[in-house]
């Protein structure tokens, strides 16, 4: 009787599938399904998936709490200098790059070096201007660190040997995780899942905290203002400060590396962030074939013209604007003629990328291309960037528009000021749509294969009048009596040596005429959709360069113009510009990969 009920038992729903596709007769496949819980309600692809939820989650809650520590330790140092230091939270944070070194040697040299523990790897993840983005500022990281270590030797009677010990860590980190990251970006690891997915975590809560220590740090500010008493001693012929760097040709060098050369430390804090997130999306994930079954479009500048003259115009008047900007701002205090300049470059400049970016989705919800709906972590994490990055710059405009509002609107470097701000919101709104939009389309990869494969056939041109009847009429010289063998041989030789040459020529101009015809199909073939967009495109790569160049090295006038920083006071605006400005920088260099995107799939 027990075994009748066990046979008359009905089979769960999770095995209806595999008991309908068995081949072994009726009475034993229930048998063997039924014998394990865990197999008959949880498949190998749930128990896959239910162990990547868990150590997601594991993971995200280590970073989660190392962050709140870090941030804790940060906070309590800006408002509570005595309790906790500056040195304490360097203390901190060197513990934590430790660590992280230790991780990231063992991946490069056991976890990755596993039997079958890299087998996928994502295409779409590390591109080569995120990875060359990565040693460019982990080389300015470095040389920072070098000038931050050589200005505290000078002065080693001020500064304590934790400001020389930290920055020497930092060398080691910033090294080895840009080696790490350039080699091993697009891994999809397939073992030690945990461990991984835990390393990875923990190096993201260390950029994040030394990102937050480089914002909220104002020591970089108070090195400047230090600067500025110390001309200000001198021209009054009182040097009574020791700390004060000596008037030697190192030192000077030393202050000002350190200071022009800050601002990549946040990005590539920034950068390495979104990296080391995609390589935690992708651990354990297994890339099917049609994930790589389109072929990647290459970048191409053909068939652009007015964008690349366009933005290198705007580059160009950029890089006075910006120059004279400097010289201003080093020699004094910026007068008011610097910033009506400076802000009316950028009331020019925004409304015609904001036309451009409008005409551009238009243009692309004209297209008949298709949705890319593949799972792709990289595209998502770019959207996700995009917008986060964005709300940097636009919080500071709001804030400037408050200010100006509720203050004299009516003056004329208040009303750039003002317009400024307002230009600044709908540019990046109207940019991030584009981005976003073009983003999401499949490339036009399909249809230039058939445009080049069409151009190869034309290409293929009957050949030129002469090459045929070359034969024909050396036979018929050859059928001709000659007076003797000599002459005859002497004529064979030469009539040879002449045919080989005609050939020549004739090859030589047969493939330049091929390459033209294939490059006049395929370029001229172009809709006039793609050469907008693709014009468009290049055109907003030019401008994102110059406004990312312009606040990188130094040109702050949402600081130095006084106005916000009389309304809210000092410490408010400073926290707000050091929130703001990192990201609004960072916003730019990443709407640069995007827009590089849009252009190559376009």
């Amino acid at each position: 009787m027990p075994g009748n009920k066990a046979s008359k038992q009905k089979p769960c729903h999770h095995c209806n599938s595999r008991l309908a596709s068995a081949s072994a007769p009726p009475g034993t496949s229930t048998i063997h399904y039924e014998k394990s819980w865990l197999y008959r309600h949880c498949s190998l692809q749930q128990r896959d998936r239910q162990a990547q939820k868990s150590g997601q989650l594991f993971s995200g809650l280590l970073a989660l709490n190392v962050v709140f520590l870090g941030s804790a330790f940060i906070s309590s140092m800006i408002f509570n200098h005595v309790a906790i230091t500056l040195a304490d939270v360097w203390i901190l944070l060197s513990i934590l790059k430790v660590l992280c070194l230790c991780w990231i040697i063992y991946y490069l040299l056991g976890t990755s070096r596993q039997p079958h523990a890299v087998l996928y790897r994502d295409t779409h993840a590390g591109p080569v201007w995120i990875r060359g983005s990565l040693l460019l500022f982990g080389t300015f990281s470095i040389l920072l660190n070098v000038f931050q270590i050589g200005y505290s030797v000078i002065q080693i009677n001020c500064k304590s040997k934790v400001e020389i010990v930290f920055p020497s860590i930092e060398i080691l980190f910033v090294a080895t995780q840009a080696f790490f990251l350039w080699h091993h970006s697009k891994d999809c690891i397939q073992v030690q899942h945990n461990l991984t997915r835990c390393g990875l975590m923990l190096t993201i809560a260390t950029n994040l905290l030394l990102w937050l220590l480089a914002v909220t740090n104002d020591s970089i500010h108070m090195e400047i203002e230090s600067q500025l008493r110390e001309v200000e001693q001198r021209l009054a012929g009182n040097e009574t400060d020791s700390c004060a760097c000596p008037n030697t040709t190192t030192c000077k060098v030393f202050q000002k590396g350190y200071i022009l050369l800050y601002p990549f430390n946040t990005e590539y804090c920034l950068i390495c962030c979104s990296v080391l997130y995609v390589m935690w999306k992708n651990v354990g994930r297994r890339i099917s074939h049609h994930h790589t079954a389109h072929v990647k479009p290459k970048f191409k500048l053909h068939g652009v013209v007015f964008g690349p003259l366009l933005g290198a115009a705007a580059v160009i008047i950029g890089i006075c604007v910006f120059m004279m900007y400097q010289i201003q701002a080093t020699g004094s205090a910026p007068n008011y003629q610097v910033f009506v300049l400076y802000y009316s470059y950028y009331i020019v400049l925004l409304p015609l990328m904001c036309v451009v970016a409008i005409i551009g989705t238009i243009i692309h919800t004209l297209e008949k291309r298709e949705l890319d709906t593949l799972k792709n972590p990289t595209r998502s994490l770019d959207v996700v960037l995009l917008m986060g990055a964005a709300l940097g710059q636009i919080a500071m405009s709001y804030f400037s528009i408050v200010a100006i509002v509720a203050t004299n609107p009516r003056d004329m470097l208040n009303s750039l000021i003002l317009s400024y701000s307002v230009l600044l919101i709908f540019q990046y709104i109207t940019q991030n749509i584009f981005i976003i939009d073009g983003l999401q389309r499949q490339p036009f990869v399909a249809a230039e294969a058939q445009h080049t494969t069409h151009a190869g056939q034309l290409s293929a041109v009957p050949e030129l009048p002469g090459e045929g009847v070359t034969a024909p009429s050396s036979d018929q010289e050859r059928s001709q009596a000659s007076p003797s063998k000599e002459e005859e041989a002497s004529e064979e030789h030469s009539r040879e040596a002449h045919e080989q040459r005609r050939v020549s020529v004739l090859e030589l101009g047969q493939e330049f005429r091929r390459v033209s015809l294939s490059y006049i199909h395929t370029y001229s073939h172009l809709s006039w959709k793609r050469k907008a967009l693709k014009e468009i495109s290049f055109f907003l790569v030019l401008c994102n360069i110059i406004l990312w160049i312009m606040p990188t090295f130094g040109a702050h006038p949402v600081f130095e113009n006084g106005l916000q920083k009389s309304f809210y006071g000092y410490s408010t605006w400073f926290a707000i510009v050091n929130f703001g400005l990192p990201l609004s920088v960072f916003y730019r260099m990443h709407s640069v990969g995007g827009l590089l995107e849009v252009y190559v799939s376009a």
